[in-house]
């Protein structure tokens, strides 16, 4: 559903502008109504309601006593804010999850199917380089060895 990337400004007050190609697509899936959250990676996950709430009830079901499990859980479900977009497709991204994703003026949106990443500039141009040395190695991950473009 969600594909492309997008160079974006977040607006002093931390709005995010969603393209409009985007809009109308949120609508249907959520009425607009999205949770934002942290990413071990250091951006920004954006989902459409209905599909954040699956993840979300899978994170919760895991163990509270193993570290691990409970470092997952306040990173995704204790960072993950309710938002809506306003009549204009403006989603405000809280203080808290911009210092987090160290997301300034200049941001990427990241379409990644179900869900958005949301990304600083710096980040993301880090992330392509990285990209790009994956894809020079010789060695796809699992599940992509037959991957053929």
């Amino acid at each position: 559903m969600f594909q492309g990337a997008a160079a974006l400004t977040l607006d002093a007050k931390g709005r995010l502008g969603v393209p409009a190609r985007h809009r109308d697509a949120l609508a249907v899936a959520c009425g607009g109504r999205l949770v934002v959250t942290a990413h071990p990676h250091q951006c920004l996950v954006i989902y459409p309601e209905p599909a954040w709430e699956p993840i979300r009830a899978q994170v919760l079901a895991a163990p509270s006593l193993d570290p691990r499990s409970a470092a997952i859980k306040r990173l995704l479900v204790g960072n993950a804010r309710d938002e809506e977009m306003d009549a204009t497709g403006r989603l405000l991204i809280a203080p808290e999850l911009r210092e987090w994703a160290a997301l300034d003026k200049s941001v990427w949106l990241v379409g990644q199917g179900t869900h958005f990443e949301l990304w600083s500039d710096e980040r993301w141009k880090k992330q392509q380089e990285a990209m790009l040395a994956i894809f020079q190695s010789a060695e796809l991950p699992p599940g992509l060895a037959d991957l053929s473009l």
